[in-house]
């Protein structure tokens, strides 16, 4: 029992509990350092066991592996989450962070490969556009809630049985199913009051991306890399970009916006990889699947080395194509070395860790984004 835990002794625990929340349970009790854990079906409490073998552990290890059930630091943000946005008021606070409006990192990774495009499209000694650089900056911000709005929706089920997601909206059920997708329609008609703004061509374009943005939850049910989707989806923006500044459209682009689509659709890869290595005990229980379980530990470091390296040479193409000037390469091999900062020294059981190199994503798009424009002149 939990109360009988030493140094000496790891628990054994008998949990009982049937279905896909006793998995979740059995694996995390594992995680927490039980010898042995057995599924004997009946009733439990599962937030009473997690919640006294993690104090116990913490006492062992001094607090070291805590986050596991924890809402201490970003890997267990989301659980403590409901204080962001409380200064609008219960209902509000809840779409607010439904929209992820308090986690503005996902909106800048899906406005960078935007930027990059936009900058490239401009004619050699000019600088972007920032007309068209503000409509997609109000875009991101919309579709990044839209896409996490219909990710929260199909996965409110499973979100509610891991410890890092249970306290979102949906699954906490300060929003109702109904809720969300009535505001996820919402989401999705002020991003088509934005896309119509552009020149027709680009129109289709971005319309062309909705069924990926509902797609991919479904993704990480079916394919052994869903980061893969994500990354086709959340760097569409690389061939929009271009396609909406420039006049000759996507025949005049695609040289150069394709091997930059291909070289951000491999970033994507590397950083939510690691993202998502820090649900992958949660993940392996629910039988969902990830880049992070596909791989496992002993590979993640190689595969993402070489998506790295491809994503370095895919923008390292694309400004050669563009005819940029040596700045741009200089940026480019500055953010190779970010890269593999990130990926050398990631900790891949450390959610703290894990989450400060995702975080660390905005400096890459920043200094590809700065070659890009130092580059035309």
């Amino acid at each position: 029992t939990p109360g009988q835990t030493t140094e000496a002794a790891p628990p054994v625990v008998v949990f009982c509990e049937s279905g896909r929340r006793a998995d979740v349970a059995v694996a995390r009790l594992e995680a927490l350092g039980c010898a042995r854990v057995a599924n004997a079906g009946g009733a439990s409490d599962l937030d009473r066991l997690t919640a006294s073998l993690t104090t116990e552990k913490a006492a062992r290890n001094k607090g070291r592996d805590q986050e596991i059930e924890s809402a201490a630091g970003p890997g267990g943000a989301e659980a403590a989450a409901p204080a962001a946005g409380a200064w609008l008021g219960q209902r509000a606070g809840a779409y607010y962070r439904l929209a992820r409006l308090d986690k503005p990192i996902g909106t800048s990774l899906l406005l960078w490969p935007c930027a990059w495009s936009i900058a490239l499209a401009a004619p050699l000694g000019t600088w972007p556009d920032l007309g068209t650089l503000a409509l997609f900056s109000v875009g991101a911000i919309v579709m990044r809630g839209a896409g996490c709005t219909i990710n929260d929706w199909w996965d409110r089920d499973v979100d509610r049985l891991v410890a890092r997601t249970r306290g979102r909206p949906l699954a906490s059920g300060e929003v109702s199913p109904r809720g969300g997708l009535t505001f996820f329609a919402g989401q999705c008609l002020i991003g088509l009051g934005v896309l119509v703004q552009l020149p027709s061509e680009a129109v289709l374009l971005g319309a062309a991306a909705v069924p990926l943005v509902v797609a991919y939850p479904l993704a990480k049910r079916r394919l052994a890399w869903p980061q893969a989707v994500l990354g086709v989806t959340f760097n569409w923006g690389a061939l929009l970009g271009g396609v909406a500044v420039h006049p000759g459209g996507l025949d005049a682009v695609w040289p150069w916006a394709l091997p930059l689509y291909g070289g951000a659709v491999c970033w994507t890869l590397v950083y939510d990889t690691l993202y998502a290595h820090q649900d992958k005990v949660d993940d392996a229980a629910l039988g969902l699947k990830s880049s992070a379980l596909t791989l496992g530990d002993a590979n993640t470091k190689p595969a993402l080395a070489g998506f790295a390296m491809a994503s370095v040479a895919g923008i390292a193409t694309a400004g050669s194509v563009a005819g940029l000037s040596m700045p741009f390469y200089a940026a480019t091999a500055l953010g190779g070395a970010q890269l593999a900062w990130q990926i050398h020294g990631a900790k891949l059981d450390d959610p703290v860790d894990l989450w400060m190199r995702f975080v660390s994503n905005n400096w890459y798009g920043a200094i590809i984004t700065a070659g890009i424009v130092a580059g035309h002149f």
